[in-house]
């Protein structure tokens, strides 16, 4: 493990109003935190007690009541609901209000956010084409006038963006597979992916991937930043920790349970139904500061240089004030 960490808050958008997640994307950058990334849905993850706000007029909000704090998305798919285009202008308009402070993380989306507008939902393949070149595009239309592009799946004829940062937005792509994770190494500014699966998808196949995507690419690890979104659940009970991540049950659903599910009814349904053991185990659930802070460093010490913690539970602010005061100091000095 070596340099610095990046520390980040997610905003979990699935959860609370965006109401609620300025106020605490304005206390996480006052405890701390380096970056504050929201997920971009149609539809949230449970139907009663879930909320989907739109992510691009929330991170302008959140932007201009923040100072320094990096804002992102985690992730956003620029292939359906949105044409690329349209995504191009968007967060070149955030990167010119806000300069170095906005970051455009994307991924090849999920059924839930998408079908139900009527869209067809393709097989993976189609998904994985249409998200490398819907960012084909965009990067050409941040790079050039009268931009004409003729893809299989999106088109534009003599398009321009006219309101261009003055330094580029970056781009991320979140995977947790090899072929988004291989791409991300070649033309990504970062690669973002999800904590509490097994050990080896991350030291066996995630990063080596994003090994060899850079070296088709002739880059060097430095030039990719590798963020891993960690979810955390920490009480002084044992119990209470397990109990918080009752919520996000739905993260614990194999591939196989919840791939192509479009309805957060039915989704609820088949989380609910989980036992709460295995509701928590894509938590780091745990009760003593420093077993926490070690179970953390595990992602740091595979290459994840970009840590945003996902905390479970309604009562944010005193997760962010816990972390601010007792673990991120703590990281920070390991990660030296």
């Amino acid at each position: 493990m070596t340099g610095g960490l990046r520390l980040g808050y997610k905003a979990s958008a699935e959860q609370f109003t965006p109401t609620e997640l300025l106020k605490f994307t304005v206390l996480a950058e006052d405890v701390g935190f380096d970056s504050v990334f929201i997920s971009d849905h149609l539809q949230p993850w449970r139907h009663e007690g879930g909320h989907a706000p739109a992510a691009l007029p929330w991170l302008g909000a959140a932007a201009a009541r923040t100072q320094h704090v990096t804002l992102g998305t985690s992730v956003l798919t620029p292939t359906f609901r949105y044409h690329p285009g349209v995504i191009a202008q968007a967060f070149a308009t955030l990167g010119s209000m806000f300069p170095g402070r906005i970051i455009l993380g994307t991924g090849t989306g999920e059924a839930l956010n998408e079908v139900t507008l009527g869209l067809e939902w393709p097989a993976p393949p189609e998904r994985f084409q249409r998200l490398k070149e819907s960012l084909q595009l965009i990067d050409a239309l941040w790079s050039g006038e009268r931009v004409t592009f003729d893809g299989a799946f999106y088109s534009t004829k003599n398009a321009t963006i006219f309101d261009l940062p003055a330094k580029r937005v970056p781009i991320y792509i979140g995977a947790s597979g090899p072929a988004a994770t291989r791409l991300a190494g070649r033309i990504a500014d970062g690669f973002i992916t999800t904590s509490g699966k097994a050990r080896e998808l991350y030291t066996d196949t995630l990063l080596p991937a994003l090994a060899t995507g850079l070296g088709s690419a002739g880059r060097r690890p430095q030039d990719v930043d590798t963020l891993i979104e960690v979810k955390v659940s920490f009480a002084a009970d044992r119990i209470a920790a397990m109990q918080k991540t009752r919520f996000w049950a739905a993260l614990a659903l194999s591939p196989e349970e919840k791939t192509g599910l479009d309805d957060p009814r039915e989704m609820q349904r088949r989380a609910d139904a989980l036992p709460i053991e295995r509701a928590a185990s894509r938590f780091i659930v745990s009760t003593d500061v420093d077993e926490h802070v070690e179970a953390i460093l595990t992602y740091a010490r595979m290459g994840f240089r970009h840590l945003v913690f996902h905390d479970p539970g309604q009562d944010q602010e005193t997760f962010l004030r816990f972390y601010g005061a007792e673990i991120l100091p703590r990281l920070r000095t390991a990660g030296h």
